[in-house]
C-alpha cells in the first residue's frame, strides 16, 4: 500500500475516516465526532491543500481508493516556531493495523517535516496506555518528554497525554 498526500478531491473519505476514529476512539483524539460532524465539507477540503507554503499536509495509505489509515503534519507558521511541526491526527483503520501502514505513515510524515528547510523538531501526543502506538513511535525515533495530566474530557473521565519528539535533519 502506498501513502500519499491526499487533496481536495479526497474530503469526503477523508472526513468518514475521521468521524469513524473519533467514534470509536474518543480517547486518542482531543476532538470528537460532535465537534467535527456539523464541519461543511469545504472545511474538511481545506485541510487537504497542496502547496510549498501550505501550513499543514495529510498523507494516507490507500487500498483501491479506500482510505486505510491517515496522519497529518502541520508546520508552525510563527516566526519563533517554524522550527517545530506536529504530527497529528494519526488513525489506521482495524483491518491494516499490525500491516506497517502506521509505520508507513510516520516515516512519510517525517519526509513532509523533512522536506521543510526550518523544520528541526516534529511533536506529538498519544493517549497514557496506548502502548502499541507509543511503541511505534518509539520505533521511528521519538522520545516522551512528558506527561499532560487530564488532558482529554471524555465520557468516562479524563486520559493523560504523553509528549513525545524527535529531531529531523533536513533534506
Amino acid at each position: 500500500m502506498m501513502v500519499q498526500p491526499l487533496d481536495r478531491t479526497h474530503a469526503a473519505a477523508y472526513r468518514e475516516l475521521m468521524l469513524e476514529g473519533y467514534d470509536r476512539h474518543p480517547e486518542a483524539f482531543t476532538s470528537s465526532v460532535q465537534e467535527r460532524v456539523s464541519l461543511p465539507l469545504s472545511w474538511w477540503a481545506k485541510r487537504l491543500q497542496h502547496g510549498p507554503d501550505v501550513s499543514q499536509v495529510v498523507l494516507a495509505g490507500l487500498e483501491r481508493e479506500r482510505l486505510a489509515g491517515v496522519a497529518g503534519m502541520r508546520f508552525e507558521q510563527r516566526s519563533k516556531k517554524r522550527h517545530i511541526a506536529t504530527l497529528f491526527g494519526m488513525y489506521v483503520r482495524e483491518a491494516y493495523r499490525r500491516s506497517g501502514l502506521g509505520e508507513a505513515l510516520v516515516v512519510a510524515s517525517l519526509d513532509a517535516a523533512r522536506a521543510r528547510s526550518e523544520v528541526r523538531v516534529v511533536q506529538l501526543t498519544v493517549t497514557e496506555g496506548n502502548q502499541a502506538a507509543q511503541a511505534l513511535y518509539e520505533r521511528c525515533g521519538f522520545t516522551s518528554f512528558g506527561v499532560e495530566p487530564y488532558a482529554v474530557a471524555v465520557e468516562d473521565g479524563y486520559r493523560a497525554k504523553v509528549h513525545m519528539w524527535r529531531e529531523v535533519s533536513p533534506r
